[in-house]
């Protein structure tokens, strides 16, 4: 809590401090109940001052959305494509925010570009978090498996051009997004995706 308000307080309210329980499959015997776990730890951060307004949750599923909503600024997204944006909002409502985390690849060579995005899918298609929530989304077992179907590496991924990869950024927003948090993967310097996608994400 002191170190988010110093930080907070040094950047002129640009820190935002984000949370997440991280899974049972990386943390073992020691792992809480996600919920009861987040829940506790923002009664802790309470309790030392820390506003409500200064931090965001790592939320996929209903309950912990409806916590984002209740406890923080809102909700920050991860390995979620827009479908899940436009439940969360529907979920929410106005007012929180929602702030999606999208993978991009710059690559227009569709087995290059599926490749490299496997590879990347790869920790995330073995733990349950995520998996379950795919599966709310109308995600098979099939495309869970096996390094993940075409359907669903291209759902999570967004490769191609910077116009290609701006459409979906845009798909986010479209679904309810009030900001969309860009993660770049591939052997491309990010400051140099960055560059590359900026005209087409604010033009």
């Amino acid at each position: 809590a002191e170190i988010a308000t110093h930080l907070a307080a040094s950047t002129g309210g640009r820190f935002l401090l984000g949370l997440g329980v991280s899974h049972e499959r990386l943390i073992g015997e020691e792992y809480v109940t996600p919920l009861a776990k987040m829940r506790s730890y923002l009664d802790e951060l309470d309790a030392a001052g820390h506003p409500p307004e200064q931090r965001c949750l790592a939320a996929l599923r209903p309950k912990m959305l409806e916590l984002s909503a209740a406890r923080s600024l809102g909700t920050h997204s991860y390995f979620v494509p827009p479908e899940h944006t436009a439940a969360a909002r529907e979920e929410l409502g106005e007012g929180p925010l929602i702030m999606p985390e999208q993978t991009v690849l710059i690559e227009s060579d569709p087995v290059e570009a599926r490749a490299v995005a496997r590879k990347f899918c790869k920790l995330y298609l073995g733990l349950p978090n995520y998996t379950n929530n795919l599966r709310d989304l109308g995600y098979t077992d099939d495309d869970i498996g096996n390094s993940g179907s075409d359907r669903l590496i291209v759902a999570i991924v967004a490769w191609g051009d910077p116009d290609t990869i701006a459409t979906r950024v845009r798909a986010h927003h479209d679904a309810g997004a009030d900001h969309v948090c860009i993660q770049s993967i591939g052997p491309m310097a990010t400051a140099d995706v960055w560059r590359e996608l900026a005209p087409a994400l604010l033009g």
